[in-house]
C-alpha cells in the first residue's frame, strides 16, 4: 500500500484497481450523492473503465496531485475518498481540495483533519499559493468543513446540473 498522507487518525493512500467496490459502494449512498451532482450512481463498468484509470493516471502525472483512499488508522476502514489536484477546467484558479465521505465518517472530523494537513502540505512542500473548494450552498456540513479547514467564502454561482438536486447554486471558498 502506497500511503501518500497519514494524520493521527486517518490515511490516504493511492487508488489501486481493485477499489472499484469501494468508490461504487460510496456513490450508491443517496445521502452521500445528494449535494454532489445529482447525476446516477456510478455503476461498476464506470467505476473500473473510467473513473479509477483516470485517478490512476494522476500518480503519474504528478506525486504531488491526485485522487486518494482515505481510511482509519487504525483499523483501515475505509471513509471515502480526498483530491487535491490543479483544476481540471481553469488552471490559472489554483488547486482544488474535495473529498467524498461515507455517512457513518459524517460528524468525526475526518473532512476537516485531511482537508487541513492536505492544505498544510500543498503550502509547505508543494509551493501551491491557493486552495479552493466547491459545494451546494445548502450544503451547510461542508462549508464548515471549509471554514474550519482555512478557506473563505468567495463567491456563490450557478452551475447548469444535467440532473438537478434539491439545489443547483454552489459556493466556492478558497485561501487568500
Amino acid at each position: 500500500m502506497h500511503v501518500f498522507l497519514r494524520t493521527d487518525r486517518l490515511l490516504l493512500r493511492r487508488f489501486t484497481p481493485a477499489d472499484v467496490d469501494l468508490v461504487v459502494a460510496l456513490d450508491r449512498d443517496p445521502g452521500v450523492m445528494r449535494y454532489i451532482s445529482g447525476e446516477p450512481p456510478t455503476t461498476p463498468e464506470e467505476a473500473r473503465d473510467e473513473i479509477i484509470p483516470a485517478w490512476l493516471a494522476y500518480y503519474d502525472r504528478s506525486p504531488s496531485f491526485g485522487f486518494w483512499a482515505a481510511h482509519e488508522h487504525p483499523g483501515g476502514a475505509f471513509v471515502g475518498w480526498f483530491h487535491f489536484r490543479p483544476s481540471p477546467d481553469r488552471p490559472d484558479a489554483g488547486v482544488e481540495l474535495g473529498y467524498r465521505l461515507h455517512r457513518s465518517a459524517w460528524g468525526h472530523g475526518y473532512a476537516t483533519e485531511l482537508s487541513r494537513a492536505l492544505i498544510h502540505k500543498g503550502f509547505t512542500e508543494w509551493g501551491v499559493d491557493r486552495v479552493y473548494a466547491e459545494t451546494m450552498s445548502v450544503n451547510t456540513a461542508s462549508r464548515r468543513v471549509m471554514e474550519k479547514a482555512g478557506l473563505r467564502h468567495v463567491r456563490t454561482f450557478h452551475h447548469p446540473w444535467p440532473h438537478p438536486s434539491p439545489a443547483t447554486t454552489k459556493a466556492t471558498s478558497s485561501t487568500p
